[in-house]
């Protein structure tokens, strides 16, 4: 792109935006080489799941990642940010199978081949639309290098962990109790799990004991799964209960004898302190069973309803076979009574189904040995977490994991790599297909139906997107990635797992920091979602105000770790900023003069707004760095806009004015040299945070760089420093703000001009050198120093500012008998609304009636009509 100062009148991002993401990619600004002679800086985008679209979550991920690959870039380093999608095996196979219904369609009836192809095509179809919102985005990520959990070399990375663990005695294939999701028909981890309280019951139930004319009262909240009971246990320290132990009693409604046993873990408190005990449908129940040798009863299948052999209970789903069971009991007398209890109850975060614990044949993972290298890692700082709170989180999962139930019963994901001989039951673990088995030579042989849990294959995602288990160019250059950005609900989930792959695996950490942040809520502070009705699309936002104005409006105020809230307000002062950004860089573009500032560009002949301006300039660019440095993108961003804002575009531009309009060239050329420098550093500073107006309008400028994109980052200049120089401008700008607040206060238009006198207590050499700025932006006709306030005239406006008093003759500012007449109007005016306002809150009918929002309403202006009003007072009386 070629230089042109002929840059639209207007701001209209959907003139350039895309044109522009298009460009760089041609370009190639985004695909890094493999470059040992530069330092590597790489971000592996959290793949997002192909179950929809992108939302604000993701964007705000995206911005934040991009703002740090973007800085990295300009200075100088080889940066690789490498985006991807995960396969979300659970989520997209119940997407998918629900769309199918819709037409009919139902997964088994298709079968495990035919169902796969839907589910590719649901693939291609939102990976497409994903990419798609990342342009829109404006992430700057290296396509080429685009990944997906489910693409052949991921698969084989996969397999290839699968066997190394397998190998190293790591998983096993056990009968333990599993999560079961009943909807989902899968088992699924206990990070996936969610506890709600609900609303419920505790069931009395009379376990008549054998032999003797005694009951045991067994108080539970689950009574459909007394079928699977074989046991009952009590303290043994529990008097109440010692002369039982070792008895018999007989489970009714199944009338099957089990015994009664004595184990520490019942809790005397608790309940009634006995405790029915069923092996195969609770985790506690089941480590009691392991340590009595007690039988394993399954009782519910996969939908959660009552197996075989069970009556007329069998193929009820829990809950109606839980109500017929409490009839039945209640019939036969052996109901005690029913007790409300809320309870934590276990939700599959997914589908948000209550999940049954139940004894399946599973694989796992042993996590012990996994999990204490990783462990060592965060505390030795190998890899740091910001904020440092959420290490907490992290230490508390990892320090009191649990071995992790690996397999899923689905269709779509990575299939496990196990295969089973029909002819003589061998059991072969192998990276690739084997065609025939390893001891008998068969060729009959089948693999297993399960597959992976999404997480397996997403912990490997820093290093299997580089080429692992190949030791390719890639790995070489871009592991241990730099920084993870990610939000703090998936420490456990997948931080945590991607660093003990990364250790297991490549003996290395995966990443050096892990930056967390929060989640993004509605204006009101809710969880976005679709029941609520309150999620937006991305993509809507950016249509309406552009992709920079959402980056800026999430990244800024985002502090690490911190939730947000989305507020449309902000993103249309984000737009409003831009065009700010906008009008100011055409009016420099309007002005430039490049044979005078080739002239000129050396001369060092700077004004003190010259050199504030500079030096602002200077210590902004060193404190964003810095600020970024920290992951302090919010404070960065913040400071960035109140320099551009406020010190550029609201003081700098309009000091100089006078100067640019005049014909002084030697002056005009060292402004316009200014001008650009400022400009263009804060450009640079934006860039990161707002990649497309920053683009257009540097393209329109004279640059050494043929893209903002790949410009050098500003550093800070010692020589550039001025303390001096900004103290002096800050007295001038004091001054001139309080000139005109003084005037604001008494009506007074801008274009009438008055005589100032000024009495400099410490500042005079400042207004002595800002003079001309003061004297056009204070509305001065004339100033005069003063070397005392005895000689101040009389009849003046007193305006105390930072380092002198300026005194302004209150004439030549106002007519007394029309702005006096124009207050007394005004304070009328405003009693007469006062008393409307007392009378309508002291009518009871309107306080009772009215909602309380209007009564409230009605208070506020009220006290903002007395607020004005006493302000009219005092400029009377100021005036008198």
């Amino acid at each position: 792109m070629e230089e042109n100062n002929n840059i639209d009148k207007n701001y209209n991002p959907k003139d350039f935006e895309e044109r522009l993401y298009a460009w760089w990619e041609e370009k190639g600004f985004f695909t890094p080489k493999v470059d040992k002679d530069k330092k590597p800086f790489t971000i592996m985008m959290p793949p997002p799941n192909i179950t929809g679209k992108l939302h604000l979550g993701h964007a705000l991920d995206n911005t934040l990642q991009d703002i740090l690959i973007r800085t990295k870039r300009m200075q100088g380093y080889n940066t690789l940010w490498l985006p991807g999608e995960d396969h979300a095996s659970i989520a997209t196979e119940v997407k998918v199978e629900n769309e199918l219904l819709k037409q009919g369609l139902k997964k088994k009836e298709m079968g495990r081949e035919v169902f796969l192809e839907k589910v590719w095509d649901w693939t291609n179809e939102y990976r497409a639309k994903i990419r798609g919102q990342i342009r829109k985005m404006g992430c700057s990520v290296d396509f080429t290098r685009e990944s997906f959990t489910m693409d052949e070399n991921l698969n084989h990375a996969v397999r290839e962990v699968f066997v190394k663990l397998y190998k190293d005695g790591l998983i096993y294939k056990g009968n333990r109790i599993t999560n079961w999701c009943p909807k989902c028909m899968t088992a699924i981890s206990d990070a996936e799990i969610v506890f709600e309280e609900q609303e419920g019951h505790f069931w009395h139930i009379k376990y008549p004991i054998v032999g003797r004319s005694e009951f045991l009262e067994i108080a539970t909240t689950r009574p459909e799964t007394m079928l699977g009971d074989t046991a009952v246990a009590v303290n043994p320290k529990d008097p109440r209960y010692t002369h039982l132990i070792g008895k018999t009693i007989m489970l009714p409604l199944v009338n099957r004898e089990i015994p009664i046993v004595a184990d520490d873990y019942v809790d005397i408190e608790f309940g009634t302190g006995a405790v029915k005990i069923t092996p195969a449908h609770d985790p506690n129940d089941y480590q009691i069973g392991k340590r009595h040798n007690l039988a394993e009863i399954v009782v519910l299948n996969e939908n959660a309803a009552i197996c075989e052999g069970y009556g007329k209970y069998s193929g009820l789903d829990r809950y109606e076979a839980r109500k017929v069971m409490v009839e039945d009991l209640d019939k036969a007398g052996l109901l005690v009574k029913i007790k409300d209890h809320a309870h934590n109850v276990g939700t599959h975060d997914r589908c948000k189904t209550t999940v049954e614990p139940m004894l399946s044949e599973q694989w796992y993972v042993k996590m012990e040995s996994l999990a204490k290298p990783a462990i060592d890692a965060v505390r030795e700082k190998k890899t740091k977490f910001v904020p440092e709170r959420f290490e907490k989180t992290y230490f508390n999962w990892m320090e009191n994991i649990q071995d992790w139930c690996i397999s899923r019963q689905l269709w779509w994901g990575h299939r496990i790599p196990v295969w089973y001989c029909k002819d003589c039951g061998e059991v072969i673990v192998s990276v690739d297909a084997p065609t025939n088995c390893s001891k008998c030579n068969s060729t009959n042989l089948n693999q297993d139906k399960d597959v992976l849990d999404t997480w397996f294959s997403s912990a490997l995602w820093p290093f299997s997107t580089l080429g692992w288990p190949n030791n390719t160019e890639d790995l070489k250059q871009f592991y241990p990635t730099s920084v993870l950005v990610t939000g703090y609900d998936i420490i456990f989930f997948w931080v945590a797992r991607m660093i003990f792959s990364g250790l297991y695996n490549l003996g290395e950490v995966p990443f050096e920091t892990v930056v967390m942040h929060g989640m993004v809520r509605d204006d009101q502070g809710r969880k976005m979602s679709k029941s609520l009705g309150n999620g937006i699309d991305p993509l809507d936002v950016i249509d309406q105000y552009g992709a920079d104005a959402l980056r800026f409006s999430l990244a800024t105020g985002n502090s690490p770790g911190s939730d947000i809230r989305f507020y449309e307000s902000r993103v249309e002062a984000a737009r409003n900023f831009a065009n700010k950004i906008w009008n100011a860089s055409r009016f420099v573009m309007m002005n430039n003069n490049y044979e005078l500032m080739a002239k000129y560009k050396d001369s060092k002949n700077y004004t003190v707004a010259d050199k504030w301006i500079l030096s602002r300039m200077n210590t902004v660019t060193k404190e964003v760095t810095e600020n970024i440095e920290k992951y302090e993108i919010g404070i960065s961003l913040q400071k960035t806009h109140d320099f551009m804002w406020t010190e550029f575009c609201d003081w700098y531009i309009e000091l100089v004015k006078p100067v640019l309009y005049a014909e002084d060239c030697e002056a005009k050329g060292i402004v316009l040299n200014v001008l650009n420098k400022v400009l263009k550093t804060g450009l640079k500073l934006l860039h990161p945070v707002m990649p497309f107006i920053t683009e257009e309008i540097y393209t329109h400028l004279e640059n050494e760089y043929e893209s903002i994109t790949i410009a050098k980052w500003p550093e800070f200049d010692e020589s550039l420093k001025d303390e001096k120089s900004e103290e002096k401008m800050n007295y001038i700008i004091e001054a001139i703000k309080d000139v005109r607040n003084a005037r604001v206060g008494m009506n007074v238009a801008p274009s009438r001009k008055a005589k100032v006198f000024i009495y400099a207590i410490e500042a005079k050499e400042a207004f002595e050198e800002g003079m001309v700025y003061f004297q056009k932006l204070a509305s001065a006709s004339e100033v005069k120093f003063l070397e005392s306030k005895s000689q101040a005239p009389e009849n003046v406006v007193t305006v105390v500012t930072k380092g002198a008093e300026i005194y302004m003759p209150l004439l030549e500012l106002v007519d007394l008998e029309k702005e006096l007449e124009r207050l007394n109007k005004e304070k009328d005016k405003l009693k007469k609304e006062i008393d409307r306002v007392e009378k309508k809150l002291c009518n009871e009918r309107f306080t009772a009636k009215a909602p309380v929002e209007v009564v409230e309403e009605e208070k506020a202006k009220g006290e903002k009509y007395k607020e004005m009003y006493n302000s009219v007072i005092l400029s009377i009386e100021n005036l008198k």
